[in-house]
């Protein structure tokens, strides 16, 4: 089986994409980041790459899963992944995108919806997308038909006239988060089929914070409600 030791991103001029192209390390991490190979005797069990164990784990994972192949980290995560969505909507190449992929992974999203464009800038991801489950909306009324197939409300984060304060409302356990682009925030068409939308408080000078920030602070505000959060020291999900 091949190892997952990282990866290249497609680069925005529309050459030919490298990704097939295997490199040593995961973006952003160097030979310091990670395990050598594993000393011997090897572990045994289907989670282990031998691949890894032989030449050492480089990844950008905890390191509960150093040595475990792809799959198997994915199938662990699916076991206790939250109840939340995160969409995001890509009508241009918004490098926040792969942000929000990235802090989705960090706080264990059921899925990640790409509303829009399907190709996306997934060098803030950190390769983190290889973990979730990520599936493709062409528009925002197909996301609003699988939401609503799924019984899910969708709840749009952004700074709008008439949006509720997040820090005062309690979020639904089941639902989407929907983000929109940096600069024009959620389109038109997203904030009529929202259940609600919900504004971050803000206390500076600027009209907007970033959106990947966004992302983080709604996200983690379902965290603080409803996530078995660990005692210090200890494990949970």
């Amino acid at each position: 089986m091949s190892s997952e030791n990282g990866t290249t991103e497609p680069p925005s001029n529309g050459a030919p994409d490298p990704a097939a192209e295997p490199v040593q390390y995961d973006e952003g991490y160097g030979p310091e980041v990670g395990v050598g190979p594993h000393p011997l005797p090897w572990p045994e069990g289907e989670r282990y790459d031998p691949e890894l164990l032989a030449h050492g784990d480089r990844r950008n994972v905890g390191d509960a899963y150093r040595y475990w192949t792809r799959e198997a980290i994915v199938a662990d995560l699916d076991l206790r992944r939250h109840d939340f969505h995160v969409a995001v909507e890509n009508w241009g190449h918004d490098f926040n995108i792969g942000s929000v992929v990235r802090t989705a992974n960090a706080f264990l999203a059921k899925e990640i919806h790409i509303v829009g464009r399907r190709r996306w800038n997934r060098r803030g991801a950190m390769v983190t997308d290889r973990y979730q489950h990520v599936r493709h909306h062409p528009d925002t009324a197909d996301l609003t038909a699988w939401a609503a197939a799924e019984g899910l409300p969708i709840i749009g984060i952004d700074n709008l006239p008439g949006a509720v304060p997040l820090e005062r409302t309690e979020l639904p356990r089941r639902c989407v988060l929907l983000f929109g682009q940096e600069g024009p925030g959620l389109t038109e068409e997203a904030r009529q089929h929202a259940s609600m939308v919900c504004s971050i408080a803000q206390f500076g000078s600027t009209r907007s914070i970033n959106a990947g920030a966004a992302a983080a602070i709604a996200m983690h505000a379902w965290v603080q409600r409803y996530a078995d959060v660990p005692e210090p020291g200890g494990s949970g999900g």
